[in-house]
């Protein structure tokens, strides 16, 4: 191979690539200055490489694969220093911010073929590489180190900073010079010396407990019950920031000022350079620094209800004139200069214009009044359920009346008061064991989620919660009708009495039909907090983190499973910190505008102890719900009972096709179950997972035991499916479909009207005081305008989305033929997806997929940057991110 490198050279091709003894590469580097200042096109015109002053200020030492050097260990031998020579600036460099170096090192034959690069900045500022690439490699051709890394100054590492060259490598098939630099990177990334506090710089993965949500040294009132560590507590771990402890309590660390978003996460986990962070940064900082202080504010001395929905509508673009809201105007008073762009409404003239939810956008464009609300119906109501923000929790009804698996001992009886009386005259002719049998009857049941709860939730203040149940009937058309809702209290004698419980059916005239208006308002209250606290947060956020920190602590870059997952980690450890910081936590967002209050995280550790791994499988998922059958003819293994459930109808396939691509690509590697038991990465990373990142489950007989390439597979198509399918269901819905409160409210404040009651006096004189009663039951304006805020943040794709099917550096994250092609065929599969759900979407023996509010399921169509020639950033109530980045 080398004298064939050297008949190119003579005969001109590679030209200046390479002399003989030199190899001549590019890297493309991103300096600190060039991000902050934002004047990067001026120093381009001016000559970047005098004013940037590189040339001297950054090595690189390539280290051989092949040749060993004896008075080193053995490792590979380790080349002279090279530095970066001329900017070679093209179009594209300037428009991404980056700049490409030419670096020439010196290297000749006995030297071998690189196989890393160490890199050391000597500079005081850091800079960000994202690519070496070496041109002419004698034996070897094209070598590419793909970094995508922070580097800061030497002086702030024990050790140079190591890259291998894009090559997959086995631990037992690493080139034995490059075994050591393997190893080494591996613990710096542990960091099992360096107990913190960690410093900007660090690239520490550590677990800890999520003991920093209170502030007990602010009292009682701000502390919360610390989780993960303990059976009667237990949590998924999260990302260790090193921070001292509080002076009340030594298990608690302390937390940061609040508009200080520079929560601690290894550099390279945070966002990148090219991401809207600023803009979920600022954002975030508005919410908290004028809209939170502000509604405190106004709390406490004026408080202020909507009087109607057209109040409400007054809040969007397209809406009515926004009503002389003291609230509103007095956020925007606060709201600083540099914010005021970020906020909803910008430079307009009104004091706050959102964005128009999805929702309503067919009901507000619709000349004729009375079809303004398709959002109320039955239809809609029912059809969330399949396509709304939170389809992860209908289940299929197998007994009759509806159990209770709440201890009775403990809590009496809370066996379903919904009997066939309720309900047999609404089957279509059916009674209700036939429907049972033909499985037609389905439930969305929250009464024992939230029945232990009740009593000490509605003793917060501005609640009234009750705990639901929503039985469902099956039609021949494929959707579902809301046959009953019971709504339930704990017993006024004691929970060990059970429940009191009141049945509503369907009506929709008079009082009863407002009756029947509020008591699906109930019930979504129930299902916004569950959809935020467990199916959100829980089973995507929390739950990914610590597969992250182990798989960067046990599994080196070069290894195929880190290839394979490292995309769908992409911000997680970031987003996760944010939301410790100013969601999740004590007096939080979520706490101010969530009915679980303070309760809330404490209650998603009691889901935790049931939480089951193999179950977060979808095709596991619909099975236990009860929504499928098995079906081996199937290439899903299941078969619906839905036939129209769109969620789970793109699921499947979603669910397919990474399950393929998985197999595929980790066939290229495991020739074999042999040889994945002899992996000690992998065999570390495993017995890790289970022992410290989900460690309060280790005794859980349910873990895979990690000794066949299909457990394998399993495994991290689930990984997969979780951070990027899953996650992307029930989070970029939020604003689509809860922006606007009616239709998803998160709080209920007063108890359903008795006759007798002002409130039921109201309901009876028309549908205008009716209104009011339901817009002040439901979530109040100063959480509206919160909570609202909040999601449009998190339902938007940033600028930089990277989506399923799709990588940073495509064709160079591997020099793998095979696993190119491999991924190649997963991005053709999904396309196939996209056209496939376009075409389900305008199909109109498809009811669920639009319903009455005429919006389409498109939450798992792949890739939103193709459709209708746009990015496919901002709030697209589509698309499949590869990560939990938002």
């Amino acid at each position: 191979m080398f004298w064939h490198a050297v008949a190119d050279r003579l005969t001109g091709k590679n030209k200046e690539a390479w002399d003989e003894g030199k190899i001549r590469g590019t890297a493309v580097l991103v300096k600190k200055e060039v991000l902050d200042v934002g004047d990067f096109h001026a120093s381009l015109l001016d000559g970047v490489h005098r004013i940037l002053g590189w040339d001297e200020g950054v090595s690189f030492q390539l280290v051989s694969a092949t040749a060993r050097d004896p008075s080193n260990g053995g490792r590979g031998k380790v080349g002279k220093a090279a530095h970066l020579e001329e900017a070679s600036v093209t179009l594209k460099s300037k428009t991404d911010g980056e700049t490409v170096f030419r670096v020439s090192f010196e290297w000749d034959e006995s030297q071998g073929i690189p196989g890393a690069v160490l890199v050391k900045n000597l500079q005081h500022a850091e800079f960000f590489l994202k690519t070496l690439t070496l041109e002419g490699v004698p034996g070897k051709g094209t070598v590419v180190f793909v970094a995508n890394s922070w580097i800061y100054n030497h002086e702030l590492y024990a050790h140079d900073r190591v890259f291998f060259a894009n090559d997959t490598y086995l631990p037992s098939k690493m080139p034995a010079p490059l075994v050591p630099y393997r190893q080494d990177e591996l613990k710096i990334l542990r960091g099992d010396d360096n107990a913190g506090p960690y410093k900007e710089h660090d690239r520490v993965y550590q677990y800890d407990f999520y003991n920093d949500l209170g502030e007990p040294d602010k009292g009682k009132d701000h502390a919360r019950t610390i989780l993960g560590g303990s059976q009667e507590h237990p949590y998924p771990r999260r990302c260790r920031t090193g921070r001292p402890k509080t002076e009340t309590d030594p298990n608690s660390e302390s937390r940061l000022f609040l508009l200080n978003l520079d929560i601690y996460v290894p550099r390279d986990e945070r966002f990148g350079h090219l991401k809207m962070s600023d803009f979920l940064g600022y954002s975030l900082k508005a919410v908290v620094e004028a809209v939170l202080p502000t509604i405190r504010t106004f709390i406490d001395d004026t408080p202020k209800e909507f009087d109607s929905f057209e109040d409400i509508l007054g809040l969007y673009e397209l809406g009515p004139e926004a009503p002389n809201n003291p609230v509103i105007a007095e956020i925007r008073k606060k709201v600083p200069e540099f914010f005021k762009s970020l906020l909803p409404n910008g430079g307009h003239d009104h004091p706050l214009k959102m964005p128009l939810p999805n929702i309503i956008k067919s009901d507000v464009l619709k000349k004729v009044p009375e079809d303004k609300f398709g959002w109320r119906t039955d239809e809609e109501f029912a059809r969330e359920m399949l396509a709304g923000v939170n389809p992860v929790n209908i289940r299929r009804l197998t007994e009759f009346p509806a159990k209770s698996t709440l201890d009775p001992s403990q809590y009496g009886d809370h066996t379903s008061k919904i009997t066939e009386a309720y309900i047999e005259h609404n089957l279509e002719g059916l009674t209700v064991q036939n429907a049972l049998r033909n499985n037609k009857l389905f439930i969305l049941d929250h009464h024992d989620n939230f029945m232990p709860y009740l009593d000490r939730i509605n003793k917060l203040e501005g609640n009234f919660i009750y705990a639901s149940r929503t039985l469902l009937f099956l039609k021949d058309d494929g959707t579902l009708k809301p046959l009953a809702i019971e709504l339930s209290l704990p017993h006024p004698n004691g929970q060990q009495h059970g429940a009191v419980s009141k049945v509503y059916t369907p009506a929709h005239t008079g009082v009863e039909g407002h009756i029947w208006q509020l008591a699906k308002a109930y019930a979504c209250v129930n299902d916004s907090a569950w959809h935020q606290l467990i199916s959100h947060w829980l089973n995507t956020h929390a739950v990914i983190e610590p597969f992250a920190i182990a798989t960067n602590r046990q599994l080196s870059v070069v290894h195929p499973v880190h290839k394979l997952l490292s995309p769908h980690y992409r911000d997680t450890m970031n987003i996760n910190a944010l939301a410790r910081h100013t969601l999740i936590n004590a007096g939080g967002i979520f706490e101010l505008t969530v009915f679980p209050g303070k309760y809330a995280l404490g209650m998603s550790s009691d889901v935790y102890k049931s939480w089951n791994f193999n179950e977060q499988a979808l095709p596991a998922d619909l099975l236990k719900r009860g929504v499928a059958v098995p079906d081996q003819s199937s290439p899903y293994g299941v078969r619906l009972l839905i036939k129209d459930y769109p969620y789970a109808v793109d699921g499947l396939v979603i669910w397919w096709t990474i399950e393929r691509w998985v197999k595929e690509y980790l066939d290229i590697y495991y020739s074999n179950d042999g040889e994945l038991q002899r992996d000690e990465e992998l065999q570390a990373w495993w017995k890790e997972v289970r022992n410290e990142a989900h460690g309060d489950l280790n005794d859980r007989d349910w873990w895979p035991k990690m000794d066949t390439v299909q457990e394998l597979a399993r495994t991290c198509t689930t990984i997969i499916w979780v951070a990027s399918a899953l996650h992307a269901a029930v989070n970029f819905g939020q604003y689509p479909y809860a922006g606007y409160l009616p239709n998803r409210p998160t709080v209920s404040r007063r108890p359903m009207p008795e006759p007798g009651s002002k409130e039921y006096a109201q309901l009876e004189a028309g549908q205008e005081e009716a209104d009011k009663v339901f817009i002040r039951t439901i979530t109040s304006q100063w959480q509206t305008i919160l909570g609202v805020s909040l999601i449009e943040i998190l339902s938007k794709h940033s600028s930089d989305e990277v989506y399923l099917g799709q990588r940073v550096d495509p064709e160079r994250w591997t020099s793998d033929a095979r696993a190119l092609d491999a991924f190649k065929r997963f991005g053709s599969r999904l396309k196939e997806i996209e056209d496939r759900i376009m075409k389900m979407n305008e199909d109109p023996a498809f009811k669920n997929r639009k319903g009455p509010v005429e919006m389409p399921y498109m939450l798992l169509y792949p890739n939103t940057s193709d459709v209708d020639g746009t990015k496919g950033e901002g709030l697209t109530a589509m698309g499949i991110p590869n990560s939990i980045s938002i």
